[in-house]
């Protein structure tokens, strides 16, 4: 060691650097993955940079991970796992909304059933289901495993779809999206 301390960005790099080798990546691929040149981040993997991160740098690396800047920068490592590979880091404080505000009798039973299911859904995802126990609505008509699963598998999607887009298949994703959008929402008429 060369005995200087180190920069005011070692902190966030050294989370980065490890967030991605909980990834399995490389110098290489998180260059590729981030769009940013290999002399930044090879200063965010081996040690933190002399000064704070740009903003844009920042942004850069919690797309490529999955994440918002928030969370980058503000939750710790334990929870940030979880959120990087497209689990919520655990709300405690959703979940007990959820349980509070389950009226469906459908709904509390399967709380009871997949405890372990419900503890892995984000607030909006909470919120969602919340709103869907209207009398005869989507929780009743499809069922609630249904419902849920739904929302899983969006989720799992728009993980997947992150992923894709730090990589070079971004401009083929972009033009299957805008496809598949082109024939969900109609352009509108003028």
């Amino acid at each position: 060691m060369n005995g200087a301390s180190p920069g005011p960005g070692a902190e966030l790099a050294n989370k980065i650097a490890r967030l991605v080798e909980e990834k399995g990546w490389n110098q290489e691929d998180f260059a590729r993955s981030t769009r940013l040149n290999r002399h930044t981040v090879r200063q965010i993997l081996h040690g933190g940079p002399k000064r704070r991160l740009r903003n844009a740098t920042v942004s850069h690396c919690a797309e490529a991970l999955g994440l918002t800047v928030s969370e980058l920068r503000n939750l710790p490592l334990d929870r940030l796992l979880p959120r990087m590979h497209g689990k919520p880091a655990a709300n405690d404080e959703s979940l007990n909304l959820l349980r509070e505000r389950a009226s469906l009798p459908e709904l509390v039973a399967w709380l009871e059933r997949n405890s372990d299911r419900a503890a892995e859904l984000r607030p909006d995802e909470v919120q969602e289901l919340l709103e869907l126990q209207a009398p005869g609505g989507p929780l009743v008509k499809l069922g609630v495993d249904a419902c849920v699963e739904l929302i899983e598998r969006r989720r799992q999607l728009v993980c997947r779809v992150k992923e894709i887009a730090g990589t070079e298949y971004i401009d083929f994703l972009e033009q299957f999206v805008k496809l598949i959008y082109e024939k969900v929402k109609p352009a509108r008429r003028a």
